[in-house]
């Protein structure tokens, strides 16, 4: 099913609502997602990115019933990832000499997943296209979050298509920002962002500024997933610019994982310590076991400070934690603080082990890590609550 965006724009790609897990199941997606593919009409026709590849029969089929394929003149790649490009060669075989323009890197991808030669056209930054009384103008995206990754601009229309950028895993059958719950989609554009993007924030900061340099005005944004801004469709690029700035709210997250209780026991006596010196700030505890990753993932991205505890297993930490914060070193956060605590019986290594781990992570320690011989007593649990009471959480 096709949908009209602008009266030469059309929406042609696929709502995919049962989709739970994405990235090889590195990402939950609770709500679904879209693939955005966008058939651009003038005196030529451009076809902007494809679907996944397990919809590309599907995704062709339905574009035959829009439009003639040999009618199609262009075919841009904004990303040569499969969730993007998944379906290019089941159309390329239908129209084996289309152009196709991309970015010198994306050619590299193209080839790397798909081994064709196909009629490719690489572009730069500032590069052009004319279908007509339009014109689609390329935007080198490097790293974000692929090195072939790049947006295209059509004029006329002031349409920015911003491929990963400014979107979000999530399905619905209304096209447009101003058709959805609001709290739903920044909900699913800070996890998308927190999980995908954090790694890459000073480019995206570089970019954005790119962007806004060239004076191009822009009217609607199409990204590569989930909904199109067109009401007000700069107020999620200001938004990426206060993620991408070492973004925090007034929240604590403890993350902690446990085997008899007893890290959970102490886990929620610090987090009334922190409470007892910090009654403003929201707390929030997730056992990482029970809970979804990329969820706590983008809870940390909010955060000031955050809490890591685990009881000591063979001289080490539980897999589940050990598992998170490789998750946490790998995106980079910045500006955020933390502490360590843990539980132990004889060896009691876990709690230095974390403290180490969220060094290393670039976190700013705030202290001694505690550590809790055994099932804590009462007296225990309130020098896990003194120790709550101790971290400097405020600036």
């Amino acid at each position: 099913m096709t949908k009209k965006i602008t009266e030469s724009v059309q929406w042609v790609g696929k709502t995919d609502w049962e989709l739970r897990k994405f990235h090889g199941n590195e990402y939950s997606t609770h709500r679904g997602s879209t693939y955005n593919s966008y058939l651009v009409r003038d005196e030529k026709t451009a076809l902007i990115d494809t679907v996944w590849k397990p919809f590309a029969g599907e995704f062709v089929n339905n574009l035959k019933k829009e439009i003639d394929l040999k009618d199609i003149d262009f075919v841009v790649a904004n990303h040569a990832e499969i969730d993007h490009s998944g379906a290019l060669p089941e159309l390329i075989r239908e129209i084996p000499d289309v152009p196709v323009y991309c970015t010198k890197n994306g050619i590299a991808s193209l080839k790397g997943h798909y081994h064709g030669d196909w009629n490719f056209n690489p572009v730069k930054t500032g590069d052009r296209i004319s279908l007509g009384s339009k014109e689609l103008i390329f935007v080198e995206a490097k790293m974000l979050h692929w090195p072939d990754s790049m947006f295209c601009y059509l004029t006329e229309e002031n349409i920015l298509f911003s491929n990963d950028a400014f979107g979000q895993h999530y399905a619905t059958e209304e096209l447009f920002n101003d058709r959805v719950d609001r709290c739903e989609l920044y909900q699913e554009a800070v996890k998308y962002y927190a999980n995908i993007l954090t790694p890459f924030s000073a480019l995206v900061t570089r970019k954005i500024d790119e962007l806004l340099s060239l004076k191009l005005p822009v009217d609607i944004i199409c990204p590569s997933h989930g909904v199109i801004w067109r009401d007000n469709p700069l107020q999620i690029v200001e938004q990426y610019k206060k993620w991408a700035d070492s973004y925090k709210e007034d929240q604590v997250s403890i993350i902690y994982d446990t085997m008899w209780n007893a890290t959970k026991r102490i886990a929620e006596a610090v987090a009334a310590g922190i409470k007892k010196t910090n009654p403003q700030t929201r707390i929030k505890l997730f056992k990482v076991s029970e809970s979804d990753s990329n969820d706590v993932i983008t809870e940390v991205f909010k955060s000031k400070a955050v809490i890591a505890g685990s009881p000591t297993i063979n001289r080490g930490i539980l897999t589940s934690m050990a598992a998170i914060l490789e998750e946490i070193r790998g995106l980079g956060f910045k500006g955020k603080k933390a502490a360590a605590f843990g539980s132990y019986g004889w060896s009691g290594e876990s709690p230095g082990l974390i403290d180490s781990r969220l060094k290393d992570a670039g976190f700013q320690m705030m202290g001694e890590p505690l550590k809790i011989s055994w099932n804590p007593d009462e007296s225990q649990l309130q020098e896990s609550l003194k120790w709550g009471e101790t971290l400097k959480i405020k600036d």
